[in-house]
């Protein structure tokens, strides 16, 4: 019991953190420049530009409906972790409402670039999504609804769901950023960073290479593997259809940066065949053999 506690206090100062992340990204790339980030904050950011009411007052009027749905609909653990991210990040936007950190925002204004505010808070933004998806949470607003298609539909990818939904408010920032199209192209790059680094986290950065080789060598070449790469190999046996002739696979995941060596070792046998793909994420017992 002690156990699930403390991974769950863990969970929600994980969100927290993430939270204040966000607020501070928002004050110091996003309001200043002048353009939305899309999703329901993003609809929230326009009506703070537009009525002066703070973002962190709307957050929590939207939000709540929808970690109601989520509570009903998607899980309690997800509301509850969803709940604490966006009273921290209310609480933190509505706190620079009294604290200035204005003299370290980044302004378009000043003559800097248009589109670094964007890049980096898009970048932020989507690395707060993933770590946020990762505990089993999100970070509020569309990201509810996305969890809630994503339950009813599995097969659909939940960050570009959430990028679907997104890009459709940068058409309203045209309306409300004095029709302009700067603040759309903005929206756009912002929700496709969030939504391409998002994508990144969750597929994890545990990236492999494999190979699969057809060999009439399966011992030797296992061996050489085994030795110089330390990591294990899997043999299949198998059939060349063509040649009728009785063959081995051999399967072997290793880290990225042993495929020169890899093929170093794989050019001394020249009559074996291989083939490799990327593995977005291993499990499991996937490790450096040191013995």
């Amino acid at each position: 019991m002690g156990t699930d506690w403390g991974k769950r206090i863990k969970g929600y100062g994980i969100m927290m953190i993430l939270a204040v992340i966000t607020g501070l990204s928002y004050e110091l790339f996003i309001f200043p420049n002048a353009f939305a980030p899309a999703g329901i904050n993003g609809l929230a950011t326009m009506v703070q530009y537009v009525f002066h009411v703070s973002i962190g007052y709307l957050s929590l009027i939207i939000n709540i409906p929808l970690i109601l749905l989520a509570w009903a609909r998607v899980g309690k653990e997800f509301a509850e972790k969803t709940l604490v991210f966006v009273l921290a990040f209310s609480a933190t936007t509505i706190l620079f409402n009294f604290v200035d950190i204005s003299r370290f925002a980044y302004y378009t204004a000043n003559g800097n670039s248009a589109i670094l505010g964007p890049v980096v808070a898009g970048v932020i933004s989507g690395g707060v999504y993933g770590l946020a998806i990762r505990q089993n949470g999100c970070t509020g607003g569309t990201d509810i609804l996305a969890a809630w298609v994503r339950k009813k539909h599995p097969e659909a990818s939940l960050v570009w769901v959430i990028f679907g939904l997104n890009a459709s408010v940068a058409i309203l920032s045209y309306f409300v950023y004095e029709y302009q199209f700067e603040p759309v192209i903005l929206c756009l790059m912002y929700c496709y960073l969030t939504s391409k680094i998002s994508d990144n986290f969750l597929k994890g950065g545990k990236k492999a290479l494999k190979f699969e080789v057809v060999t009439e060598e399966a011992e030797a070449l296992s061996h050489r593997l085994f030795q110089e790469l330390r990591h294990g190999v899997t043999v299949v046996p198998a059939l060349g259809m063509y040649s009728e002739e009785e063959k081995n696979l051999l399967v072997c995941v290793v880290n990225r940066h042993q495929i020169v060596k890899f093929q170093e070792i794989l050019s001394q046998f020249p009559g074996s065949f291989a083939y490799v793909s990327e593995v977005n994420e291993t499990m499991g017992n996937f490790k450096r053999i040191t013995g």
